[in-house]
């Protein structure tokens, strides 16, 4: 008997119960570095919300450099956790780190960018108005 195809084709592989990596065939190798983002036209700003599940606030962080927004995220899981549990069979949680970037334009200054983060959800708020362009970089604070 042949298993669907989300759990491979191959007759030898039939007996392998392990989970598909079905976010991989959508999103590429890089799946689990994709930082999913949804971006909204709200009256006079954009609104852009991004799945980060798992991340602590402090793990974030948000910069703005020359125009460009970037958020950065990175995790580290404790290499000890498996000589204290015992031994692991399989991994999913992810450890590493991630960044994306957005232009915002010069005229966009750090005080006017807001950023929330609750529910593994960063909530960020740009304004689309037009100001005198500002020359400095800075980070961001997450509420």
């Amino acid at each position: 008997m042949y298993m669907p195809s989300i759990f491979g084709s191959d007759f030898d592989d039939f007996m392998d119960f392990s989970f598909p990596d079905i976010s991989k065939e959508l999103y590429g190798k890089r799946a689990n570095q994709v930082m999913k983002t949804d971006v909204r036209e709200v009256g006079d700003n954009y609104e852009v919300d991004i799945d980060l599940p798992g991340f602590k606030k402090d793990e974030i962080e948000l910069s703005l450099e020359k125009g460009v927004l970037t958020v950065s995220a990175s995790k580290g899981l404790d290499k000890d956790e498996e000589d204290k549990n015992g031994k692991y069979i399989r991994r999913e949680r992810y450890a590493g780190a991630m960044s994306r970037s957005f232009y915002v334009g010069d005229a966009i200054s750090f005080k006017d960018i807001k950023a929330k983060y609750e529910s593994g959800i960063l909530s960020i708020t740009v304004p689309k108005a037009p100001k005198e362009p500002v020359e400095t970089s800075h980070r961001i604070a997450i509420d």
